[in-house]
Parts: C-alpha cells; structure tokens; sequence
C-alpha cells in the first residue's frame, strides 16, 4: 500500500471530520458544523478556508434576518477525494483482516 492513495489535505482528522459531516447534508449551517465537529468558530473557519482552497468545500454567506450567516457545501471535487481516501482506509482495513487471518505475507494465498 503506498501512502501516495491517501489524500495529504484529508490526513488531518479535522478536516477528515470535517469533509465526513458535510457528506450527509446539503448547506449545513456554520454553526452545527462548528458543534458537531466540537471546534471553537476560529478552528473551523480556518478549517473550512483551507478545504475551500483545495476546492474541497462551498462556501456561501447571507442572512437569516437580521443575523449573518455562512453554509458549508462539500463540492464534487471534496466528495470524489473523501471517496478516494476511505477506499485507501479500508485496504488497510482489509490487508489487516487478511494479515490477522494467518497470511503473514500479506497478499492472501495463505502461504507466508
């Protein structure tokens, strides 16, 4: 397995968290990313501004009333490397399981 399958911007477990919440939701609110994820406003703003540099999340901001808002969408391009990332986890998931299951070697045919 080479590291070269993870996604280095996906490695931080914040913005693993991060890219994770937003991909079970459309335009989540500012402020149930930032409770969710249990970061301070300052954490994921820095956050979400380097996601967003990468082309990972939308950013949109307006109002609700009189109150300013901003909502977080994770882009195409931040699904397609948050897809790519979990396929790269879960190999080493699976060469685990094959390595616990008595293939030393590693590559399943049980011959060490």
């Amino acid at each position: 397995m080479a590291h070269a399958d993870f996604d280095p911007v996906l490695l931080d477990p914040t913005r693993l968290t991060i890219v994770s919440l937003l991909a079970g939701v459309q335009w989540a609110e500012f402020a149930w990313v930032k409770e969710s994820a249990g970061l301070s406003p300052s954490a994921l703003s820095k956050q979400i501004s380097t996601l967003q540099s990468h082309g990972y999340v939308e950013v949109r901001k307006g109002y609700v009333g009189k109150r300013p808002r901003t909502w977080v969408n994770l882009s195409d391009g931040g699904r397609t490397a948050l897809e790519a990332h979990a396929a790269a986890l879960q190999r080493i998931v699976e060469e685990s399981r094959r390595t616990a299951s008595g293939d030393g070697d590693g590559d399943g045919d049980g011959d060490q």
